[in-house]
């Protein structure tokens, strides 16, 4: 049996990843924002189903839900950073405290909860860090700079995390999911603050796409939670995971598109080194 923590179980990924995790017979501590979600999370499976509250960018909260996690379950073996939420609109559209609240539950929130977990983790020489980071942390469109800035930089934090803890013992893996139905397009998903007409043709048509396309997803939440059940336990967990034949898709075109301007640019970028 294998404990979990995950963040944000109230519904979408989070939830379908610890309901699969729950109908094999793990424990999932999972945390929510509303004592209504926290008391249904805990309904589903009664002893194994932890639901605590906890906003992830509040001060000291990280550390609090993980000391009662392993002092309740002895330890976690697994914790997945999936509390996050979206954001729309032009760069120059986007407040700076606007900005800021967005890394701090995105980034520092989850990055709280890596440091929380680590402690005990190295000691057992033993654990599995999963973020759920984004296709747009490697393939950022018009209008969602911002969130996709945030999850760029967790996929940095992921991948050096992975190198300075390997010889710990201790796996790392990103999983950039595509479209999938998990509400993200909905109350998920906040606007910036300025409204710019000059970007109407541009970046305010993300929101609209992806209004329109709410619950129109490719993506099934259940069969994303399966897929991340299957790498973690593989014998050789992969360092990155897309899902979703969009993830895949546009993660290819867009580093073809780096590999093609790398070529084009070849020769400009080696004229640079001293000739002795």
């Amino acid at each position: 049996m294998t404990n979990w923590l995950i963040t944000g179980v109230s519904g979408g990924l989070g939830q379908a990843l610890a309901r699969a995790a729950l109908d094999r017979g793990d424990t999932v501590v999972g945390t929510c924002r509303r004592e209504s979600d926290r008391a249904r999370f805990a309904a589903l499976a009664p002893g194994r189903a932890i639901g605590v509250l906890l906003d992830v960018s509040e001060p000291g909260g990280a550390e609090r839900v993980v000391t009662e996690a392993e002092d309740e379950l002895g330890q976690i073996d697994r914790l997945v950073n999936n509390a996050g939420y979206g954001m729309v609109g032009a760069i120059e559209e986007t407040g700076l405290d606007q900005a800021r609240a967005l890394f701090e539950v995105n980034l520092f929130g989850a990055m709280a909860m890596i440091q929380a977990v680590l402690p005990a983790m190295r000691a057992r020489r033993a654990g599995h860090i999963v973020n759920i980071t984004s296709l747009s942390g490697f393939a950022p469109w018009w209008g969602t700079g911002i969130y996709g800035a945030s999850k760029y930089a967790f996929e940095c934090i992921g991948q050096t995390l992975a190198q300075e803890v390997k010889p710990l013992g201790i796996r790392v893996t990103n999983v950039a999911p595509g479209g999938f139905r998990t509400g993200f397009a909905g109350a998920a998903l906040v606007e910036a603050d300025r409204h710019i007409a000059d970007y109407d043709e541009g970046a305010r048509q993300s929101k609209l796409s992806l209004m329109a396309g709410r619950g129109k997803e490719h993506g099934d939440p259940a069969k994303a939670a399966a897929a991340i059940l299957d790498a973690l336990d593989a014998p050789e967990p992969p360092a990155h995971l897309f899902l979703g034949e969009d993830a895949l898709r546009h993660a290819r075109e867009h580093f073809e598109m780096l590999e093609a301007e790398m070529r084009k640019w070849e020769g400009l970028s080696l004229s640079t080194a001293h000739t002795e």
